[in-house]
């Protein structure tokens, strides 16, 4: 009964946040909506436990973090769903009937005042989404004629590259280079290495 166990889980976070003020609810959903409109570069976990800690709300780490990751679910599926503060309430009420009216007004309000701003962060994240690499492969090859050259003896590199694209279709990009060109290529990775070390 996946429903059921699904049903129950949220209901199990629903009462983590119904033990939150309207204001710790607030500041807790503006730390996930800043995040979202990438204002913030992550949700500091441990600033938002000190905030529950200072309010007087006790909350073991694995609430938190159900807390935060339905927070964060909620919005950013708020957001490609192009929900409006109204559409979001209605989704919340239907996924849990422990819903306290003061919690629905603060998601309400809040995601009235900050969900274009996190739509349009995802349109930009979309439209600048590449892809990520899963697989390279290389040969070396030698060129030894062509239709113009009978003697041509050179030597050359040539790349499979394995993307998995941003739909998650994987696809396969290949070229080939001269050997300088890939010694060029060589150096350049090497400068990215040693950059990323220093990160």
């Amino acid at each position: 009964m996946p429903a059921l166990e699904e049903s129950q889980g949220v209901n199990k976070v629903v009462d983590s946040i119904c033990k939150l003020s309207p204001d710790l609810l607030a500041d807790t959903c503006r730390h996930i909506l800043f995040y979202l409109q990438g204002q913030t570069k992550g949700v500091d976990s441990a600033e938002i436990s000190d905030e529950f800690q200072r309010a007087g709300v006790r909350c073991d780490h694995e609430a938190l973090q159900n807390i935060i990751r339905f927070l964060l679910l909620t919005f950013r599926s708020a957001g490609k769903s192009n929900l409006s503060g109204d559409d979001l309430v209605k989704r919340l009420e239907e996924g849990s009937s422990k819903w306290p009216k003061a919690s629905l007004q603060v998601l309400h309000r809040l995601w009235s005042e900050h969900g274009a701003s996190v739509r349009a962060q995802q349109e930009v994240e979309s439209a600048l989404s590449i892809g990520q690499l899963v697989d390279m492969q290389w040969k070396l090859g030698m060129a030894v004629s062509s239709d113009t050259c009978r003697s041509l003896n050179s030597p050359y590199v040539s790349l499979l590259l394995k993307i998995v694209e941003p739909s998650g279709q994987i696809c396969q990009k290949s070229f080939e280079m001269t050997i300088p060109q890939f010694q060029n290529f060589h150096k350049q990775f090497k400068e990215m290495a040693a950059v990323m070390e220093t990160v």
